[in-house]
């Protein structure tokens, strides 16, 4: 097993290689605005580290968010691509479940909790769990001060939570602010394992299609001006 995974859908570009046991190699960077151009050198480096050829992969892990739509699209697309040129599954999982594994992996925490990251337009997406491995609630998109009241007590993760000090008071100290391709090789091979022979279980893996949860930014004109002859 050699799995690819990538992850856009928060301001880390991340990339890294699992072999069904251990890490091979990740690389991560915080840029909100240059998924496009840092990817794809992510990839290689992460091949270069771990000397191994593109063609070794056997599958493609993908982060599918909640995100902003242009990043998260990136990571999605690239995924999308590698699979079909090798000819190897694409695996989606959520997001916030690769922050969720990571902060009960690096922190210790057990649950339940609450994952948050940032939404943009004063908003996060965020999913609440009983454990690192299970989630209970959402993904979904909300103004921090909406549903502080329901996640009152609850520790949490994320740069989300982070920015809304007032309705995430209980930040775990030492977790991740976003998410890593490491920890969604590492969820994605635990999964698998448990298929055994049989390949995943049915509903362990999302489809590689982005979860948005909201309509994008861009619109459709409306009310063209006609600038052909009549």
């Amino acid at each position: 097993m050699l799995l690819l995974a990538v992850d856009t859908a928060t301001p880390a570009v991340t990339a890294a290689l699992h072999d069904g046991t251990k890490v091979l190699a990740e690389s991560s960077r915080v840029d909100a605005r240059r998924h496009g151009e840092l990817l794809l050198p992510a990839v290689d480096r992460v091949l270069a580290e771990a000397g191994v050829a593109l063609d070794a992969v056997t599958a493609v892990v993908t982060g599918v968010g909640p995100g902003p739509y242009t990043g998260l699209r990136v990571g999605l697309v690239t995924a999308a691509t590698f699979g079909s040129a090798l000819g190897v599954p694409v695996y989606g999982l959520c997001t916030l479940d690769g922050l969720a594994y990571a902060a009960g992996r690096d922190t210790g925490v057990t649950g339940p909790f609450v994952v948050a990251t940032d939404a943009r337009r004063k908003e996060v997406y965020w999913a609440r769990y009983a454990s690192p491995c299970e989630r209970v609630t959402g993904p979904a998109v909300d103004r921090p001060a909406d549903i502080a009241e329901q996640l009152a007590g609850l520790p949490a993760v994320g740069a989300g939570a982070l920015l809304y000090p007032d309705a995430f008071p209980t930040v775990v100290p030492g977790a991740p602010e976003h998410v890593s391709a490491a920890a969604l090789a590492a969820l994605a091979a635990e999964k698998l394992a448990e298929g055994g022979d049989t390949g995943p279980a049915e509903g362990a893996f999302l489809p590689p299609q982005p979860l948005y949860l909201r309509r994008p930014d861009a619109q459709v004109p409306k009310n063209y001006k006609v600038v052909t002859p009549q």
